[in-house]
């Protein structure tokens, strides 16, 4: 063989390894993505159709870091929250459904509630198996790294970090970081 065959087989070679690389460190990028629960405030703030000023801020904040940060992130949501959504009025609710249409979806297990009635129980969470407890409890279980939510007054509030931690602990569950999109902009 010519030592021109050698060279463009070689070539080849190369170019086979590196796409192959190229695909084996995406797959690895993606895999290392950090996964980012969306709870049901964060679609909600974004297709707000209140006018008072927070609301408004909290609407463009969501939607900046939906349109900025979001794409580096692996989103998930959950049955709990489409229910939630879907229950909502309005025009907006089949608009706040179709944000979530790529994010892996989490299915409520028996025992995902058992851990959001401890949260009752332990006084966590409001009395409420099908809200914040629940939110917590699929973002705790399926190791969740982070909690997204508007929610500062039972989920993202510094005040409750410690007791979370403390009965997360205790149940051997890890706890998300429980935070706003707006903590996630102003960290720019």
């Amino acid at each position: 063989m010519p030592y021109g065959s050698y060279s463009r087989i070689a070539n080849s070679i190369i170019q086979l390894s590196t796409l192959h690389l190229e695909k084996q460190l995406t797959a690895s990028k993606h895999a290392m993505k950090t996964r980012i629960y969306i709870e049901t405030t964060i679609p909600s703030f974004y297709y707000t159709l209140r006018k008072d000023v927070e609301s408004q801020a909290m609407m463009n904040w969501t939607r900046r870091w939906w349109s900025e940060l979001a794409p580096e992130f692996t989103l998930v949501t959950s049955t709990a929250v489409i229910a939630e959504l879907r229950r909502g009025t309005g025009e907006t609710v089949e608009q706040r459904l179709s944000l979530l249409e790529n994010a892996e979806l989490l299915k409520v297990t028996r025992y995902i509630d058992d851990i959001a009635n401890i949260y009752i129980e332990k006084r966590l969470m409001p009395n409420d198996p099908n809200g914040d407890a629940l939110h917590l409890a699929i973002a705790s279980v399926y190791r969740v790294d982070v909690l997204l939510t508007w929610n500062c007054k039972h989920l993202a509030n510094p005040s409750k970090m410690e007791h979370i931690r403390a009965v997360n602990y205790g149940l051997g569950l890890p706890m998300p970081l429980l935070t706003t999109p707006l903590n996630y902009l102003s960290g720019e």
